[in-house]
């Protein structure tokens, strides 16, 4: 296992992974459909997607909490 300060970057990893993932098949497919190759194709797709995903989830996870905590009704 792993230390809990390791927390954030791991979270930003798997989240960086799974949403790489979904997204670049699911946008392989609406752009070129059921092709020969298919999964060249989006395996393609994701290493570039994943490759942008990592970084910019770092960066913008500060902002997007910072933002839910305006958001969020807190009782008094």
């Amino acid at each position: 296992m792993f230390d809990p300060k390791y927390a954030q970057l791991i979270f930003s990893f798997l989240m960086a992974l799974f949403m790489s993932c979904i997204m670049s098949l699911v946008i392989t497919l609406y752009n070129v459909g059921f092709i020969a190759g298919i999964v060249f194709v989006w395996l393609k797709a994701w290493l570039f997607a994943f490759a942008v995903a990592l970084p910019v989830i770092n960066l913008v996870s500060p902002i997007v909490r910072r933002l839910v905590k305006v958001l969020i009704k807190h009782p008094h």
